[in-house]
């Protein structure tokens, strides 16, 4: 190689580095489940299963929360068993994350009640599912304070659909630690069966977010893909202006169209997300 040009040398190390793997293992935790608003027993709901992908090491990793979402009927609930994003999951344990995946009461292995219902499709209000979810993760972040490799200073929460806009309610109450949160997908009442590009209503969301954007500190990145058939092309970007205009710090990014419906772009392409996403967290100093 001592004949190789000093740029060609760097093009071969960095070539190296990004595909080497690290070593990376799977646990599974559980978290208690917090005191809700309206619900005095904490104790009469189950605790939160909670899948670790994490490098195998104990050095402290900054922690990333990925938080699933809904589906379109209960059905769905119950089908999802154990939250799991394999492949984003791992690639963000190779580069250093401690990655928490609870699956949220209601839910699969978790069960119990629906806490989440936000109402029939032509009155929606998210704001106490969302709170009450935000909470969730702050009991999930509590339990793995004390883990040799928990870095409760360096959090992150990247949301798929529902998921990111429980991601922007952490933002607008932060638990410690909290640095940038990443929403894909995110919004609430989506069908792109029974009513394609047209969510249920979508005005009441559009306050949540200026609410949410009133209170929220935390940088915010928007992902959407240009042919989300739940959302449509135009809510997603009025959800984000409401956001910012309550004061909300943020970056809207359009995603390429993928296949026949954008929506399901974070398992389906994850080089579409993980490039802005990149940016976007080494913006903050984060890896």
């Amino acid at each position: 190689m001592n004949g190789l040009r000093p740029h060609l040398l760097l093009w071969l190390t960095l070539l190296l580095l990004g595909t080497s793997h690290a070593a990376v293992i799977e646990e599974t935790i559980l978290a208690p489940a917090p005191r809700l608003s309206g619900r005095t027993d904490p104790g009469a709901l189950p605790a939160l299963t909670v899948l670790v992908v994490r490098p195998e090491d104990d050095r402290r990793h900054p922690l990333a929360v990925l938080l699933h979402g809904r589906g379109v009927d209960p059905q769905a609930k119950h089908r999802l068993g154990r939250a799991d994003f394999p492949a984003n999951a791992r690639f963000l344990a190779e580069r250093g994350y401690a990655v928490l995946i609870p699956t949220r009461i209601g839910y699969g292995i978790t069960g119990g009640p629906d806490l989440e219902y936000s109402g029939p499709c032509a009155h929606k209000s998210a704001a106490s599912a969302l709170q009450n979810a935000a909470l969730e993760v702050n009991s999930v972040l509590d339990t793995v304070a004390g883990f040799a490799w928990s870095d409760r200073e360096r959090v992150i929460a990247i949301g798929d659909s529902f998921g990111g806009l429980i991601a922007l309610a952490l933002a607008a109450q932060p638990p410690a630690g909290l640095k940038a949160v990443v929403n894909v997908s995110g919004g609430d009442g989506g069908d792109s069966l029974r009513h394609v590009d047209t969510p249920c209503d979508p005005e009441s969301l559009q306050a949540t977010m200026a609410a949410m954007g009133r209170s929220a500190r935390v940088p915010a990145l928007f992902l959407y893909s240009a042919n989300d058939r739940f959302w449509g092309t135009q809510w997603p970007h009025r959800w984000f202006e409401a956001w910012r205009q309550g004061g909300g710090n943020g970056q809207f990014v359009t995603l390429p169209a993928d296949k026949n419906n954008g929506h399901f772009i974070f398992n389906r392409n994850g080089p579409a997300w993980q490039t802005p996403a990149g940016i976007f967290l080494r913006a903050q100093g984060l890896p």
